[in-house]
Order: structure tokens, then sequence, then C-alpha cells
């Protein structure tokens, strides 16, 4: 295929206005629609992997779109009524198919390409930690948009229907969704009785990935060495199909993606923890003395470092022996509706943390006490329940001295004070020794998570 036919292919076919459709509604999705790609640390314009996977999720619809827009771009022969005319020129049958398949393959990998640098150039300014290891989620991303064009122009060629372009884009859309919402998923429950439900297996020859609830979640090596081969297959049977003349042979032409999915269910990992995995590298401490924070987050080490410190100074003042040490941001990756597991030598803290988000400088002291003492037990994926909120109001009182909310004014932290006053006056009045015995109970009931710290805090039965 030389650059004059590719020019003229690219002026006579749908493969422009196949790229101009992926790249507008995509960016139409992400600005028109205030989601969770805009908030906190996973936002899709603030890490690199965050943006390659925001951007791969968009494929739940993306890729039912390329699919559908490649058979119609295989009707074109057949609208044109010019099926007879080309078999009897002497040009073979694989160079139109890799003219057609190759433009088509051009515009939608350059719509995927230029998404991912729009969202680049702002990750570029909004962070310090560049690295490459984002760049096979989106390789693999614009491969799925390649490989589903293909398949459908080749299904669009065997079929010369108009009913075949909606009936293949409404079939790709209904197996992307069954394999995010039942096919692909499997029912779990946890230690603590929560239902969930984990990909499987099967899912992983789904488009779209799960939706990003960590920074430092990444896709496996293993699940894009199978993608790739599943996508290989899949483009391979879509183009056997656009040269394929007789029925046997496009029944022949099914062989690769067949073999495709049963390579790649092969090498695909069926243990959901080796499907995400944590990105070792982002998670590498970034330390100023006993406060740490990622790679990933290094930028925000100096404004953290001098209310860290100083929270530890004030829990040894309180505690004595029993304070943490240390204190670093939380990098473990827990399964949704798992209980969080806390340290007694260390504060962990998570920059998504709503009380740790905006606080700066003597807020942030106070939020760190917060959650040196209270860490919260809420379930992995859950928000904070109106008993640990309270609680950490009470013990950052305790510790210094005044009774104020915590995070971002407003009628959650009326509900705070409301919650928290009378505890904490009942607190303040009991001697002094009565009072350390309940902080010490509250932070040993909080760190296990057997029990209620705000109860310990109120003298209920659970101290």
């Amino acid at each position: 295929m030389n650059i004059r036919v590719l020019r003229i292919e690219l002026k006579r076919s749908v493969a422009p206005w196949a790229g101009a459709v992926v790249l507008t509604s995509a960016l139409a999705f992400l600005y028109l629609l205030n989601a969770g790609w805009w908030r906190g640390t996973t936002a899709w314009t603030a890490q690199w992997t965050s943006l390659a996977m925001w951007t791969r999720s968009l494929l739940f619809y993306l890729w039912p779109l390329a699919v559908g827009l490649g058979a119609l771009q295989g009707l074109r022969d057949r609208r044109s009524k010019m099926p007879e005319l080309l078999t009897s020129t002497p040009r073979p049958a694989r160079h139109r198919a890799a003219a057609l398949a190759g433009a088509t393959a051009i515009t939608l990998a350059s719509a995927y390409a230029l998404l991912v640098l729009v969202g680049g150039v702002q990750v570029f300014a909004n962070t310090d930690y560049t690295h490459l290891g984002w760049l096979p989620i989106s390789l693999v991303g614009a491969l799925f948009l390649v490989a589903g064009a293909v398949l459908g122009m080749g299904a669009g060629r065997a079929l010369p229907s108009v009913l075949t372009p909606p009936a293949l884009a409404m079939g790709a859309f209904a197996f992307t969704a069954l394999m995010h919402m039942s096919l692909g998923r499997t029912r779990t429950t946890t230690a603590e009785g929560i239902t969930n439900s984990e990909p499987n297996l099967v899912s992983l020859l789904s488009p779209e990935v799960q939706e990003v609830r960590d920074v430092f979640v990444t896709v496996s090596a293993s699940v894009h060495l199978g993608q790739t081969i599943w996508l290989l297959g899949m483009a391979a049977t879509g183009f056997a199909l656009l040269v394929a003349a007789t029925p046997r042979t496009r029944l022949v032409a099914l062989t690769p993606v067949l073999a495709g999915a049963a390579l790649a269910l092969l090498v695909l990992p069926s243990d959901p923890r080796r499907m995400y995995v944590v990105d070792e590298a982002a998670a590498a401490p970034v330390c100023d003395g006993p406060v740490c924070v990622t790679k990933a987050h290094k930028e925000r080490l100096a404004d953290l470092a001098g209310p860290g410190k100083e929270a530890l100074r004030l829990l040894h003042d309180a505690l004595g022996d029993r304070a943490p040490v240390s204190m670093r941001e939380n990098t473990a990756l827990l399964p949704y509706g798992a209980t969080p597991q806390w340290s007694r030598e260390t504060v962990l803290f998570d920059f998504d943390d709503d009380i740790i988000a905006a606080a700066k400088d003597k807020e942030l002291t106070r939020a760190l006490v917060a959650k040196g003492l209270v860490p919260g037990c809420s379930p992995a994926g859950w928000s904070g329940t109106g008993g640990d909120d309270a609680a950490q109001v009470v013990a950052a009182a305790w510790v210094l001295g005044d009774l104020e909310p915590l995070g971002d004014p407003g009628p959650a932290s009326g509900a705070q004070i409301a919650l928290a006053r009378p505890a904490w006056k009942e607190l303040k009045a009991l001697p002094r020794a009565e009072q350390l015995s309940r902080i010490n109970a509250a932070h040993a009931t909080a760190l296990s998570c057997k029990g209620d710290a705000f109860d310990v805090l109120s003298g209920g039965a659970s101290r």
C-alpha cells in the first residue's frame, strides 16, 4: 500500500469521519460530565496511569462505535455496486483490503492518540512523576479500536445488509456491558460478610478496564500480553473476511479469532489480584525524616513534612510510648468491602481522604493527629461513617485542646461538631488518668477495627 492509494482511501472512505467521531465524542464525554475522572488523585489529568486507565474505560462505548463504523465501511463496495468490477481487476483482493483497513486503522489510532495527548499535556503540568508504565495500557486501547473496526469491516463485507452495522454495534455494546456487569464478574463475600463482585478471566476479553479507585493500581503485563493475542486474532479474522470470496473461506476466516481467544484465555490471569496490581515504582517511598509520601506524589512532600512531624510530636506527647513513630502514604490495595488494616507504629494517610485533601498547615496537623488516633474503619470503597468522623474530631480536640471540625466547612462539619460536642464535654470532665484511659482504649479499638471508637470515647459498653 503506497501513500497515493492511502490518500485516496482517506478521501473517499468513512475513515476520517470515524476518527473524528471517536475523538469528539470522547472529549465531550470527559469534559461535559462531572464524574470520577475529575476528582482527587485519580483524576484523568492528575497522573499518567490514571490518564491511561480512564481513557481505556471510555472503550465501553468507543469500541462498539468502531465496530459499527467498520461494518459501514465494509458495505462500501456493495453500496457502490462494484464487487463484480473489482473482482475482474488484476489487483489482488488483499491489496484492496489492506488499503481499506489501513486508512481506518490510522485514523482511529490517531484519534485515540490525540485523546491521550489532550490529557497528557495536563498531566505533565500537574505532576513531577513521569514514567512509561502507562504506555502499554493506551497502546492496547488503540489496538482494541483498530481490531474492532477491521472485524466490523470483514463482517460488513461478509454480511452486506444495511442492518449489519447497527446490529454489530449493539452486539458489541451488549458484550462490553455484560462483561462489566454479569458475565465478566464473579460474586464473592468478604471475611466481614460483605457481598462483592470481582472481575473474572473472561472479563479481560472486554476492552474496558475497571473503575479507577487508586492511583497506584495498574494493569499487569500478563493482561497486556493476553489481550494483544486476542486482538491480533480478531484483526486477522476481520482482514480474512475482507478478502474471502466464498462461504467456505469465510468460515475458515473465523479460525484466527477463535484461536486468539483460546490462546488468550491460557495467558490471561484468573486471579483478580494478578489482573490489577500495585505499581511498585509509583508506590516507592520518598521521605523527609519520619514522614514519607509515594514517588507519584513526591511534589506534595514539602507541604506535608512540617505538619506531619508536628503531628507525630503531639501524638508522642499525648500517648507516650504508645504513639506512632512514622507517617507514610497508604499504598495497600484492598478488595472492595475489605476492612482496612492499620499499624500501631505508623500513621497511614491518603491524599483522597476528605480531611486530608484540602487541609494545610495547622488544619493538616489536626487532620494527621486525628488519623493517628482514629484512622477509620469504613470498608474499602465505602464513605466514612458519622461515628468515625465524630471520634476523629474528639480525639484531635483532646490532643490540641479545642473542638474544631475536620475537612471542608459545610453542613457535614456542623454535623460532626453536633455529634462530637457531648462526648467531648463528658471526656474533658473526667480526671486526666481516665481521659487517657479512654483515649488509649479508643485508639486500640480504631486500630483493630473491632468495635466503635466513638462509643469508647463516649464511655459506652465497647470500652
